[in-house]
């Protein structure tokens, strides 16, 4: 069942099974990928693509996977012009690239049964809590003037907000006269947010704060 249908004989009637099932397994990669991520059209059409790609490249060397994946990684210089992606991205690309090589080789059911397989669990982890940090943190940045210390300046409301406080980094800004601090907290109650950064606001002179989700390298490998 899971055999290959290629023999040593290239037939166009082969090429063209084996160039439709990637079309549709790489059209149903690229939606499951665009369901649960905001990338761009061009990166789904990519991953959409892909799979016909490495199907070609595979069948032109005849099956014989080293080269294959030889020919492949020169392709993949183009990572080295492009902007970095996040971990999703580069997981789909890869998922693309498997069913390319399964294609290229003839294992069409077992192509058919990874996308099942991958599309199901991916699906399964992204509706769930899988993998999200049971502590919620959140990044805090505050700009304070120079003529004040921020050795302490905010303990005591981090003493009434917060369960837990990092002071991550302090840099200067505006030629010296303000200092940008970031905090990593966690609230004691979500619900108060508001009024602690007002009360923040009261100590800081009214300077920009910032709070947000922490970023964790923004999702690239």
């Amino acid at each position: 069942m899971l055999n290959s249908i290629l023999t040593t004989t290239f037939s166009i009637d082969k090429f063209l099974i084996c160039m439709v099932c990637s079309l549709i397994l790489g059209a149903a990669l690229g939606w499951l990928h665009s369901k649960f991520n905001n990338s761009s059209k061009g990166l789904v059409i990519t991953i959409a693509l892909l799979p016909a790609l490495v199907q070609m490249v595979i069948m032109l060397v005849n099956g014989n996977l080293g080269t294959g994946v030889a020919v492949m990684g020169a392709f993949s210089l183009v990572r080295f012009r492009s902007i970095p992606g996040s971990a999703k991205e580069i997981s789909s690309i890869f998922a693309a690239m498997a069913i390319g090589l399964a294609t290229g080789t003839g294992y069409l059911v077992a192509a058919i049964l990874f996308v099942v397989i991958i599309g199901a669990a991916n699906t399964l982890y992204n509706v769930t809590s899988f993998g999200e940090s049971k502590q919620k943190e959140k990044e805090l940045k505050i700009t304070i003037p120079e003529s004040l210390d921020y050795n302490g300046i905010f303990d005591d409301l981090f003493e009434t907000y917060t369960t837990k406080n990092d002071l991550i980094q302090v840099k200067t800004a505006n030629m010296g006269s303000l200092y940008k601090l970031e905090y990593r907290i966690q609230l004691k109650d979500v619900t108060q947010e508001k009024a602690f950064i007002d009360d923040l606001r009261c100590r800081n002179g009214n300077l920009e704060i910032t709070c947000g989700r922490v970023s964790f390298g923004s999702l690239e490998l």
